[in-house]
């Protein structure tokens, strides 16, 4: 019914001869339709009647369409030839003008406009003349899909351009802000207000961003454009077309994994860093602290760390005084150098270095995480289908599938201190991480996720950590766009630094009590006096005074809300 409605209505509002003829011809049509119909009863009625049977005049209407659209119920038949060889008339021009014009004529007639009208009103072609300072996307992909979510959740405005209509018309059923048009016209860019942007984003592969930054810049010489590339040397190229900044997100989300690992010559593997302030994870697998919680350990008191908040499998809990310590746990603290160094002192066993990382996979991700390995001296080895991508890493490589327990058995999977699953098939990272979990209930498991929907699926598989390819590609992106310097230390669960707003000048952090009212946790304040790390919470904030604060997207969105309201 709705979609009867909404046709109807596509023809009332045209105005169109084409439209209007159309219309003239669906109707003439029906009326023909309708006039058979009625010869038919007339005739049923006289043959009826010269069989010596009485029927109503509805009732010969009913048996003309029963029979025309091929039901033919058979509660009323004709007992002569005459009737019977009727009824095959009748049968016949029913199949003609119901099973086959009918249908073609409302195809050709009804709904074919209906698509081409909808398509219309779908596919765009020009950003609103009131956009400004908004971001310019020419691909679509799970690194653009995180980007436009978040500018969504942030209130920015972007427009997306494609070159196929019909992926404009599905992307725009999505709910994205899709645009159609050439990528390589001029007069593309002007409809999206190029001039007026505040960003082109490139997320395609090298060629392609090479060839985009190239036009884009020939359009506008002062737009920054940031893109993703696979390789240095396709980032220097695609540089040297016209892009300001580039990044080679493969490497930066092996980098990331890598560092997460246990072992090395520290527990604490520093993750971010604001100025002096280093934001660190550590494994609590030390007798000191395993079973005691966050006041019975008094990490600031004895080491001078602040422990922000706790990893039990997957899930970030903030910290408090009665925060348990368990073996699996892994702390996130935020110190200096020095007292990080201090905790390492403290806490690390004689036999941290024991055991070593599997690497599942040695694609652009995979060769990140044992470059990053190599140069902190760990042991690992890794594995991978190719012998081709195995080639540069002899010596630590094993041919195989890992999904074999004989493969994963060669690689040491028993003894073994951590396994970093780096494929680029989300199902195929569920499945090893379900299946080394099984193996080695106490292993730590790092994971690459692709899609961010993917994370809580790898959590609930048995995965520690799992970091997202698209997330993480967004966020630098994000950044580039703010001129921020928000740091995503997990997946979800960002840092970002803020000028203390107005409404706080002069107020401590005990009383507007930042966690309940926002779910946003200070674990620094910075002031003329240097970096406070962590806060005296009893002390006034002055104003100018810089935040640094740690939160899930939904935190910082109510911090933001909550404040730029007040005055």
């Amino acid at each position: 019914m709705k979609f009867f409605s909404s046709s109807v209505a596509s023809f009332l509002r045209g105005e169109t001869e084409s439209r209007r003829r159309n219309l003239r011809l669906l109707v003439r049509f029906l009326v023909i339709i309708a006039a058979v119909v009625s010869v038919f009863s007339v005739l049923f009625h006289i043959i009826m009647a010269w069989e010596g049977q009485d029927h109503s005049w509805l009732t010969g209407f009913y048996w003309s369409l029963t029979v025309m659209s091929t039901l033919g119920f058979g509660d009323i038949t004709f007992h002569s030839d005459l009737g019977r060889l009727f009824s095959i008339f009748v049968l016949i021009t029913g199949v003609i003008f119901l099973l086959v014009l009918l249908p073609f004529t409302l195809i050709e007639f009804f709904y074919a406009p209906w698509v081409e009208s909808r398509a219309k009103r779908v596919i765009r072609e020009r950003v609103s003349s009131s956009i400004t300072g908004h971001v310019i996307l020419l691909h679509y992909d799970a690194v653009s899909a995180a980007l436009i979510e978040k500018l969504d959740r942030h209130g920015h405005d972007y427009a997306l351009l494609t070159a196929e209509q019909d992926e404009c018309i599905r992307l725009t059923d999505m709910g994205v802000n899709a645009f159609w048009g050439d990528p390589r016209q001029a007069a593309t860019y002007e409809r999206l207000r190029l001039e007026h942007a505040g960003m082109v984003a490139l997320t395609g592969d090298d060629f392609e961003n090479s060839r985009l930054a190239f036009t884009v810049r020939s359009f506008r010489k002062d737009i920054p454009i940031i893109a993703s590339a696979e390789s240095k040397s396709s980032s220097d190229v695609i540089r040297l077309s016209g892009a300001n900044k580039t990044f080679q997100l493969a490497s930066l989300v092996g980098e990331a994994l890598a560092r997460r690992t246990h072992g090395g010559n520290s527990i604490t593997h520093v993750v971010a860093h604001f100025d002096e302030l280093l934001i660190a994870e550590a494994l609590a697998d030390c007798p000191n602290l395993e079973g005691k919680t966050l006041a019975e350990a008094n990490l600031r008191a004895t080491i001078g760390v602040n422990v922000i908040g706790l990893w039990e499998r997957g899930e970030f809990l903030l910290a408090s005084p009665n925060s348990l310590i368990k073996q699996n746990t892994a702390l996130l603290l935020a110190g200096s150098k020095e007292q990080l160094e201090a905790f390492d002192n403290s806490y690390r066993k004689s036999d941290h270095n024991q055991g070593h990382i599997i690497v599942i996979g040695a694609g652009r991700v995979g060769a990140a995480v044992c470059r990053t390995l190599d140069a902190e001296g760990a042991n690992y080895c890794v594995i991978d289908r190719s012998a081709r991508v195995l080639k540069p890493l002899a010596g630590k490589a094993i041919q195989g599938d890992a999904s074999s327990f004989e493969v994963l058995q060669k690689a040491g999977i028993i003894e073994a201190r951590t396994v970093v699953i780096t494929s680029h098939n989300d199902d195929l990272e569920t499945y090893l991480t379900i299946f080394c979990r099984k193996l080695r209930p106490d292993i730590q498991i790092v994971c690459r996720a692709t899609l961010p929907e993917t994370i809580g699926e790898l959590h609930r598989a048995g995965a520690d950590i799992v970091l997202s390819y698209a997330s993480m590609g967004a966020n630098i992106l994000s950044n580039y766009f703010k001129h921020s310097d928000v740091l995503m230390v997990a997946e979800g669960l960002n840092i970002f630094k803020v000028e203390a707003p107005a409404a706080l000048s002069g107020k401590t952090l005990l009383e507007e009590n930042l966690v309940t009212n926002t779910g946003c946790n200070v674990i620094a304040l910075k002031t003329e006096d240097g970096l406070q790390a962590p806060p005296n919470p009893n002390a006034s904030i002055p104003a100018g005074a810089e935040l640094i604060l740690i939160s899930d997207a939904e935190s910082e969105k109510r911090f933001f809300e909550r404040y730029s309201q007040k005055k």
